[in-house]
């Protein structure tokens, strides 16, 4: 049954609090009346998520804020690596979107390519896989850095904002690309300002996600809970993890103190 007043939990993977708060501003723009956004920020991990080791730190936070957040009805992970999404989907069984996948598939509905401008060079071999993983090796034109530290977004926005743009207009001469993908829940307040002077399509991942997740609620449709996403197999979860993992997915270890039930 679809729910008219669907309640989306937006989940920032790192651990800095005014990133969700810009996160959580983009999406109640772009949300339909009615609809109840949560905001929640990672308990642990990262600040910023720049590396494959921030990627995999991320996680276990993130499926913590998750585990506490038991009447959500989607949940947005808004981090453009899409870290841990394929988790959340298993421990939770409801729409997950992550916020890469989520802007690329928009994208190709407003052009024949697009091209993704991200924060740093060394986070662009993530995006690259997941580009090819959701398919979209011949309408992603190319992947570019703007050699933006994440957390200097917040601390210098007019610098980091004149070195997007530059780059930008760059990125749209060298790849006569139809759309830009911004590559940073960090962006999520820029897309209008970037697409009113460049004169294309520009795609925010957060807002993407949320009208996504949202109308995949309104519709009733639910993930599939057999095979690969259905619920991990019971098991003992040792140290930090017996409190992140859910009891319902978790046998206790002799020895370990009793780890509450989110």
């Amino acid at each position: 049954m679809s729910r008219s007043a669907p309640r989306v939990v937006l989940v920032n993977p790192n651990t800095t609090a005014s990133m969700t708060e810009i996160a959580l501003r983009a999406a109640r723009e772009v949300a339909a009346p009615g609809t109840v956004l949560v905001g929640r920020t990672s308990p642990t991990g990262p600040a910023s998520i720049e590396s494959h080791v921030d990627e995999s730190l991320c996680v276990p936070g993130l499926l913590q804020a998750v585990a506490e957040e038991t009447d959500a009805d989607a949940f947005v992970v808004a981090c453009f690596g899409d870290p841990g999404v394929e988790a959340v989907r298993e421990l939770t069984g409801v729409p997950v979107v992550g916020i890469a996948e989520a802007a690329m598939k928009s994208a190709t509905l407003l052009g024949r390519t697009f091209s993704v401008v991200t924060t740093l060079e060394r986070t662009i071999g993530r995006a690259r896989d997941l580009v090819t993983r959701h398919g979209l090796t011949a309408q992603c034109a190319g992947l570019h850095a703007c050699d933006i530290p994440v957390l200097e977004l917040e601390t210098d926005p007019d610098g980091t904002y004149d070195r997007l743009l530059k780059v930008s207009a760059e990125v749209l001469r060298h790849d006569d690309c139809d759309v830009l993908v911004l590559g940073c829940a960090g962006m999520a307040d820029l897309p209008g300002r970037l697409a009113a002077e460049l004169g294309v399509p520009v795609v925010d991942g957060v807002a993407a996600a949320t009208t996504m997740a949202e109308g995949l609620v309104r519709q009733g449709l639910v993930p599939r809970r057999e095979g690969e996403l259905a619920p991990p197999v019971p098991k003992a979860y040792t140290g930090v993890m017996g409190q992140v993992v859910p009891a319902a997915v978790r046998l206790s270890t002799p020895g370990d103190p009793p780890a509450s039930t989110p």
